[in-house]
């Protein structure tokens, strides 16, 4: 296996690649950095863990076709063709003949599960995850997931990494415990987006700065200490009721 890897920015740069959580692109780099030369991995779920990622990032890929499955727990870089290009004299042919002959190459060289074979499926003890199995039971009918970083309940790791990216002034942990203690509903529907949600907070945490930044200005430091104050309990029921005439408006 080289020490080298390349990536094509036609594949890494994509809305498709860029839209799914910061985790699993880090997920699929590494496991990128592990294949052979013909792009097969033998330990993905070994990686997922000792780069700290979780199920759900192994899921992704292999829901949005970034990576193929095989039944032996192998899996395949869907891209692999596109990403690299090996010299015939540093080629060294990978040893799982019987998953790579159950492949077919689309013209722009991106593998394929030929015609007629079953797609394969990671295994992990009892637990068996299928392309069929996650749409069916977690993602939907559609192959493609074009919603699954959406999925209601998010993970922390979920809500902490959109935080971040985005720079919201948003308490992760208060944002999950808040909304675990009312079934994920916003008002008396089921909340549909928790990422909306999350952008919500953070206009209104800003409101609120915003608001006791100008009640100062007007009456002294002892506005600005009063808004300081406010208890958590406080700012949630505020949150609770802003959230819930939205929702009973909309």
């Amino acid at each position: 296996m080289a020490n080298k890897r390349m990536f094509s920015m036609t594949i890494i740069d994509s809305d498709s690649f860029l839209e799914m959580p910061l985790s699993t692109q880090a997920l699929y780099f590494h496991l990128c950095m592990r294949a052979d030369d013909d792009g097969f991995v033998n330990n993905a779920k070994r990686i997922q863990r000792m780069v700290n990622c979780s199920e759900d990032d192994l899921k992704v890929l292999i829901a949005k076709r970034f990576i193929i499955p095989f039944e032996s727990g192998v899996v395949v870089i869907k891209h692999w063709k596109i990403h690299n290009y090996i010299q015939s004299d540093r080629y060294h042919p990978t040893t799982y003949t019987e998953e790579k002959a159950m492949l077919g190459m689309k013209d722009n060289k991106a593998y394929t599960l030929d015609t007629g074979c079953i797609q394969g499926c990671i295994q992990d003890g009892n637990n068996v995850y299928s392309q069929n199995s996650i749409d069916k039971n977690r993602l939907g009918k559609s192959r493609e997931v074009k919603h699954i970083r959406n999925q209601i309940p998010p993970t922390i790791e979920m809500v902490s990494e959109y935080i971040k990216a985005n720079g919201y002034n948003v308490d992760a942990e208060a944002f999950m415990d808040y909304y675990e203690s009312k079934g994920w509903f916003v008002g008396r529907n089921k909340m549909k987006d928790w990422q909306a949600s999350v952008r919500n907070w953070s206009r209104r945490d800003d409101d609120r700065r915003s608001n006791g930044e100008r009640s100062s200005v007007r009456t002294g430091s002892g506005a600005s200490t009063a808004t300081n104050a406010d208890s958590d309990t406080t700012v949630w029921k505020r949150f609770k009721t802003m959230e819930d005439v939205l929702q009973e408006n909309s």
